[in-house]
């Protein structure tokens, strides 16, 4: 009895723990939800000032601020991101891994320690050579920072576990290397792509500072930057502030529901194989 009675204490004291961390985290959203729907001057707001059914923060964005233009090169941007970084770590990976390279392990080496230099240590000369290959506002720009070691690393954690054997049968039959790649090896480290595509998604939907630096121009602006030309030294305008980030939080949200089985598979198989 004694047991029982604890074991039901421990349940509620972690549902109601549980419980305060959902709402601490939600809190925030909701609240830039409210206010989006608010023409206030400031943050501090109250039921009165809310009205569901005024939507001229949204109208004001996508009518007289041309936000459609930012959120489709944020899509352009995540979606050549997610392809062209699974299509080079996999390479890459599968050569480190399965291919007799001379020096492979010093150049895997290599490409790790890249791990080590903060993003922000190679804007400059990134800038510089961007400049100079005359790539300024364009998505080859935005997309190429997303390219690192990361992706590479984790490739080759799944594709060291891909029998070698089974790559020789496929050989002996008359496979060509494509097809031992896109026949064999891809389909046994899905689980690896989706978490690879999981985390380039978030690093080019929220990516800022690279954006502010290689574009000059509004039509390239991705969604994140275009957010930022809201505010001023000045004054803030809270609604259509957060409206935009409403809008920048939608986008992942939904994608999130309709692959959540998806996301939470590829992430947690790509942290126990790690």
């Amino acid at each position: 009895m004694v047991k029982s009675d604890t074991r039901t204490l421990r349940f509620w004291i972690g549902t109601v723990l549980v419980t305060l961390f959902a709402v601490l985290c939600v809190a925030p959203l909701i609240y830039m939800v409210l206010v989006s729907f608010t023409d206030s001057p400031t943050l501090y707001i109250s039921w009165s000032d809310i009205d569901f059914t005024d939507f001229s923060n949204y109208v004001y964005l996508f009518v007289s601020r041309d936000f459609a233009r930012p959120l489709l090169n944020s899509v352009i941007v995540v979606v050549l991101g997610c392809i062209l970084v699974n299509l080079v770590s996999c390479t890459m990976a599968y050569g480190f891994e399965k291919k007799p390279i001379r020096g492979k392990g010093l150049l895997f080496n290599i490409v790790l320690a890249t791990m080590m230099i903060p993003t922000q240590v190679v804007f400059i000369s990134l800038f510089v050579m961007m400049r100079q290959l005359d790539l300024m506002n364009t998505y080859i720009a935005l997309v190429i920072p997303l390219i690192g070691a990361f992706g590479v690393f984790l490739m080759r954690q799944f594709i060291h576990g891909v029998p070698d054997e089974l790559m020789e049968a496929a050989e002996i039959d008359g496979c060509s290397e494509l097809g031992i790649f896109l026949r064999i090896v891809l389909p046994m480290v899905k689980p690896a792509v989706i978490t690879l595509t999981v985390f380039t998604f978030n690093s080019a939907w929220n990516s800022f500072m690279w954006p502010l630096i290689c574009t000059t121009k509004s039509e390239m602006y991705p969604l994140t930057v275009a957010m930022s030309t809201l505010t001023s030294y000045f004054e803030t305008n809270y609604g259509p502030t957060m409206a935009a980030a409403t809008v920048s939080f939608s986008v992942p949200f939904i994608l999130y529901c309709f692959l959540q089985k998806e996301f939470v598979e590829g992430i947690a198989l790509g942290g126990l194989k790690g």
